[in-house]
């Protein structure tokens, strides 16, 4: 049964409450590793912000500068952005904790710690808290109390390897990636033998079942929608030679069918996560593939693609940039998680919700 509005405002606000006192009851501002000193660019335009095609002239903004919001983490993803807290929160996997950043006052304090190695997160279709944790193996729910649902943890009798991300389509079904990176070392969870092929799933909102929907991926990772849904992107990490993105057609049974290459990171770049704005845009967290002749400090930041996969803009960044989401009261500040900090700049798009 659909709750009442009213009821979820309440639960949503007492969900709040509860995180901010989680948050609170942390030691604020931290730091685990080393805080990285950034300077803004003085002048605008931004030279931070690069037009590889002139159809992005129209989403860089004169006036917006790339801002480094908090620093000083060991890697940085998963950003997920909580527009009725005007707060963003993201994993600090290494360190075992989830951050928050809060824009109303500009200071980060630590939400969750341990975190079971959180990786990925979204919201679900009630403004809950949804997660993919390594250590665990598992994709978890925070209630409004502040209380953890497990979702899923197995397929067939078999324990997930390491959930990575995850998305909320509008039906309120959960879609995410199950690569072996938190299973591979003891960096971002514990080191384990996988029990399952790489894979993509898929939980359904009426009674969390699960099912496999690509299994011929090799180290699938980011995952996101077309602005209509039609469409399923998923980041191929560990296809040969280089990363590689695949767009499927979503039937309405929630069946995929015509995977189609969108993306080829084509040698020194490499794909991470990513998020798709209103007009099909595909901002990809980006960084050195390690090829021969690749330039990190070319590299790093976001490149941004049209819906026929062409590049049409980069954001360079000082630190490679393995997830981002798109924030802010207006969904047009750009929130990059970036190996040992968070970056934003506005832009004249919204994040597709």
């Amino acid at each position: 049964m659909a709750s009442h509005p009213s009821n979820v405002d309440t639960r949503r606000r007492q969900w709040l409450k509860a995180g901010a006192a989680l948050g609170a009851a942390a030691a604020s501002g931290q730091a685990l590793a080393q805080a990285f000193e950034f300077k803004p660019a003085q002048r605008y335009p931004d030279p931070a912000v690069e037009i590889l095609d002139p159809s992005f002239g129209k989403y860089r903004l004169f006036s917006s500068t790339v801002e480094q919001v908090a620093t000083g983490f060991r890697w940085v993803e998963g950003p997920v952005y909580f527009a009725d807290g005007r707060y963003l929160l993201f994993s600090d996997i290494p360190n075992n904790r989830i951050i928050k950043f809060d824009e109303t006052t500009n200071q980060w304090s630590v939400f969750r710690s341990p975190a079971n190695f959180t990786n990925g997160h979204c919201r679900d279709r009630q403004g809950r808290l949804v997660s993919c944790e390594h250590l665990t193996r598992r994709v978890t729910r925070t209630e409004y109390d502040g209380s953890i649902t497990v979702l899923a943890d197995r397929y067939q009798g078999k324990r997930f390897n390491s959930p990575n991300d995850i998305v909320c389509k509008s039906d309120g079904s959960l879609w995410f990636t199950d690569p072996p990176f938190g299973i591979a070392g003891d960096w971002e969870g514990d080191k384990a033998a996988s029990e399952l092929p790489h894979a993509v799933y898929r939980i359904d909102p009426k009674d969390n079942s699960v099912t496999q929907v690509i299994a011929d991926l090799n180290g699938p990772n980011g995952l996101a929608f077309s602005p209509d849904e039609r469409k399923l992107y998923v980041i191929e990490s560990r296809a040969q030679p280089y990363r590689v993105m695949w767009a499927y057609d979503v039937g309405a049974d929630g069946q995929l069918s015509g995977k189609t290459r969108v993306i080829d990171a084509n040698g020194p770049g490499a794909l991470d996560g990513f998020k798709v704005d209103v007009d099909g845009n595909i901002w990809a967290g980006w960084g050195s593939s390690g090829a021969p002749g690749a330039d990190p400090a070319k590299l790093d930041g976001v490149r941004v693609f049209n819906p026929q996969g062409k590049a049409i803009g980069h954001i360079h960044l000082p630190e490679r940039c393995p997830n981002l989401c798109f924030g802010g009261p207006k969904r047009n500040r750009l929130y990059m998680a970036s190996s040992h900090s968070v970056y934003a700049l506005y832009v004249e798009t919204r994040g597709a919700v």
